[in-house]
């Protein structure tokens, strides 16, 4: 069984979570004022904060293996440093398909400033809600990882939605 300090954490956790979703649904105009009580201890009780996500692919190898495995994810209420960590392995949306999501590592977030090996390009800086994810394996080329070195927002992470 676990200690009053964890449950009044996952509480708090989920309660933080409950009212992110609900706000980022009535300032989209989804929900009205009226709603927005309602929405928000309906995802206390309802909502989840963790999920499996089922990876396949070579991307994320040796960390993750080639062959399908299955992620516990953590749901994160709101997108900031704080929460998510350099070196830590993110599940966020695909840029090409929006209904497909990539698992990388978080290498860099704003404010980092990115370096090219190849001398033609320049250097420049990670902008406000902007990072740099990597795939762990190195066998693989950029065009082959799809998208797996690139700009994402940081807003693109799952959960964050």
């Amino acid at each position: 069984m676990a200690s009053l300090s964890t449950w009044c954490r996952y509480i708090r956790h989920k309660l933080e979570y409950s009212f992110s979703l609900s706000w980022k649904s009535y300032k989209r105009g989804l929900i009205s004022d009226r709603e927005l009580y309602d929405t928000v201890w309906k995802n206390v009780f309802q909502g989840k904060l963790t999920y499996l996500h089922w990876n396949k692919g070579e991307a994320m190898a040796p960390t993750i293996g080639e062959q399908a495995s299955t992620l516990l994810v953590r749901k994160i209420p709101i997108a900031d440093p704080t929460r998510v960590f350099l070196g830590d392995v993110i599940v966020l949306k695909d840029p090409d398909n929006s209904e497909n999501y990539l698992v990388r590592r978080l290498a860099a977030t704003e404010g980092y400033e990115m370096v090219s090996k190849d001398e033609k390009d320049e250097p420049f800086v990670l902008e406000k809600d902007q990072c740099w994810v990597l795939a762990d394996n190195d066998k693989l080329k950029p065009k082959s990882l799809q998208h797996a070195e690139g700009f994402f927002a940081v807003g693109n992470r799952a959960g964050c939605q």
